[in-house]
């Protein structure tokens, strides 16, 4: 009998790790399923929980700073990947995965934290009676955190096994193949693998560095450079807009044609659409505004709503999940569920577990409220009940858009929350400032719990495709929430007492202010724009009816055209690489290797995005001398050049 050919690519995972598998197909992970593996070890809780404090500082100074938080599970793989290289360490996948797993709660934690709890010291220049206190922050993204994981738990099979191949995970994809090169490098001394993503690592993280460090060509290429650029944006609005980042354009590859197009087309139906007749049929102080001000002020607001309702109308899909999950769990703690044998890899923690820390760290979150933050035990059951409700039925919603597009929408979610609950708060006569005090803590454990979901699933993502213990992950994720919680909470304060959040030198801290502007009129009277998110509701439920995803279109909405843009690029070049070829098994293989070499590029950016950040931090002050027109047609044929780098390279692959 003919032995049947194996066919793998140049991604080191099986060939059905990123497609659907068919009715009689199962996925065997890298690492062997029915054996025990090496994972927990007092060196991999040790790095996990060191990378877990350094990046939790650096992501919350970062964030504060210029807004951006970037993602930490990617640049800890590398570290994790450099350093079982260098201590020479054998069997060091499963290890890695853990100081990943631990790791990451960094910048999830951070998310949750900056993203809310500044707007208290912000708000605290107007409003001097305004009080902060560490265990405050603390406690918020610790609890937080920990109702994220919890929450998250019961859907793990349905997002991890039961969808696979039917999401593209973006970021769970890059950190794999970090990780995946690194065990291939090690274990034959060289690898094929590895040596590709190092390359398209060092491409896109050079080009990244110096166009963020140097200004060498244009980190956004725009149609306002240019003399009838401007001219439309002035009479029309109108404007079109793209960043250069390696980062993105690998994110877009992965993200793939489809859900990248739709992403797009959010965006342009703001800023083609909304925001040329906002600035052209509006008063006279929306006609005297500029596109970027319109849409950070009015059409924003619109994908607010819309991400919003496309929640709700999420949860209301995922209502059967939703209930076979609460039902397992009741059924398990009741000790009626069947046992099933799971071998290692799909083994979670006993949903007795789960359960009963569920309702203890419920009871520890309505005591912190009622004790620490609003005095008052029936407003503080109807915070608590706020809490439950949304961050339970947001998680499948933080879920989904990571495994969608690899962004969390969390700002909006939290936004949304935060409308919601000061609604309810005014109604209960909690108001004025111990209103936003109120609102401010009890949105920064929401925005960390949806933060935490949200990353959570690329953690466990990761570890299916790997072939890590679902169990241990889950263990180990609290005391990497514990060590990132205390680290943000002094972070912050120390960066409150040294730079401050308001005045000329203050730390910028964008989305805080975002949510100061929201809670503001709430709490103290003032308009908020029902309006523009009753629009985006509505809009939401239109593109549901219609067959259109609404949530990852409305996170075009919420998202800026130029982060956008380059999503729709890179996934044009998925399209066409994956149809370069007649043969289907060297255009499979052609995609996978475009996904190695774009994971390439999102980890290489990544972790020079840091580096910039530092040199950046550190003093060094770079002026260009070379004229904004011309960093504009530079910046042009850079990323022309990269695109053909990463079609040509994709193209190279052969069946092995």
């Amino acid at each position: 009998m003919e032995e049947e050919k194996v066919y793998t690519t140049d991604t080191g995972l099986p060939e059905n790790a990123f497609r659907e598998l068919a009715a009689d197909e199962e996925y065997v992970p890298v690492m062997k399923p029915a054996h025990e593996q090496q994972e927990v070890t007092p060196y991999s809780v040790g790095m996990g929980l060191l990378m877990a404090v350094v990046f939790s500082a650096a992501a919350a100074y970062l964030g504060l700073k210029v807004g951006q938080v970037f993602e930490a599970a990617i640049p800890i793989a590398i570290i994790a990947v450099g350093l079982s290289n260098a201590l020479k360490k054998k069997n060091a996948l499963g290890q890695n995965v853990i100081i990943q797993s631990i790791g990451s709660c960094s910048g999830v934690i951070v998310a949750g934290a900056i993203f809310t709890l500044p707007a208290l010291f912000i708000l605290q220049g107007t409003y001097p009676d305004i009080m902060v206190d560490f265990y405050q922050i603390f406690l918020s993204s610790l609890l937080g955190g920990i109702l994220g994981i919890l929450f998250f738990i019961p859907f793990r099979k349905y997002f991890v096994k039961d969808m696979h191949g039917k999401y593209p995970f973006p970021e769970a994809t890059a950190t794999t193949q970090v990780l995946i090169s690194g065990q291939q490098a090690a274990a034959s001394g060289e690898s094929g693998q590895a040596k590709t993503l190092i390359i398209a690592s060092l491409i896109g993280g050079i080009y990244d560095y110096i166009v963020a460090t140097f200004g060498w060509w244009a980190e956004t290429i725009t149609t306002t450079a240019a003399s009838w650029g401007q001219t439309i944006a002035e009479k029309t609005k109108v404007v079109l807009s793209c960043n250069t980042g390696a980062a993105l354009l690998g994110l877009g590859y992965i993200v793939g044609l489809k859900y990248a197009f739709i992403i797009f087309a959010g965006s342009i139906f703001v800023w083609w659409i909304v925001i040329p007749l906002m600035g052209t049929y509006g008063n006279e102080t929306l006609v005297a505004m500029s596109s970027d001000a319109l849409f950070k002020d009015y059409a924003r607001m619109i994908g607010i709503g819309g991400i919003a309702m496309a929640g709700v109308i999420g949860i209301i899909k995922s209502w059967p999940i939703i209930c076979n999950a609460v039902g397992l769990a009741g059924r398990e703690f009741k000790g009626g569920a069947k046992k099933a044998a799971e071998v290692r890899w799909q083994t979670d923690l006993s949903m007795k577990k789960v359960v009963f820390f569920i309702v203890l760290a419920l009871i520890v979150v309505l005591l912190f409220f009622w004790l620490g933050v609003i005095n008052t035990f029936w407003q503080a059951l109807v915070a608590w009940a706020v809490v439950t409700v949304i961050a339970f039925l947001f998680t499948t919603v933080a879920a989904n858009a990571i495994a969608i597009v690899g962004s969390n929408p969390v700002s909006g979610m939290t936004l949304m929350t935060l409308i919601i609950a000061s609604s309810i708060f005014v109604a209960i006569g909690l108001k004025g400032t111990s209103g936003i005090v109120a609102s401010m803590v009890i949105g920064g454990v929401v925005c960390t719990a949806l933060s935490m979901a949200g990353g959570f699933v690329t953690d466990l993502k990761i570890g299916y495709w790997l072939g890590s213990t679902p169990k241990k992950q889950e263990t180990w994720k609290f005391l990497g929430t514990l060590v990132s919680a205390a680290t943000v909470g002094g972070v912050i304060m120390v960066l409150n007492k040294v730079y401050g959040f308001v005045g000329d030198d203050a730390l910028v801290a964008p989305q805080a202010n975002a949510m100061a502007k929201v809670i503001e009129p709430l709490m103290m009277g003032g308009d908020t724009p029902w309006i523009l998110y009753m629009t985006g509701a509505i809009l939401a439920l239109i593109l549901n009816w219609l067959g259109v995803p609404a949530l990852p279109f409305c996170l075009g909405m919420f998202i800026p055209l130029s982060l956008n843009t380059p999503m729709l690029v890179g996934g044009a070049i998925s399209y066409f690489v994956a149809k370069s070829s007649k043969d289907k098994k060297t255009s499979d293989a052609r995609r996978d290797r475009g996904t190695l070499l774009a994971s390439g590029l999102i980890a290489g950016g990544a972790l020079f995005g840091v580096f910039a950040a530092i040199t950046r931090f550190a003093g060094f002050e770079y002026q260009s001398p070379i004229a904004a027109g011309t960093t504009q047609i530079l910046g042009c044929v850079a990323y022309l050049l990269l695109i053909g780098y990463l079609y040509w390279d994709s193209t190279r692959a052969k069946i092995k």
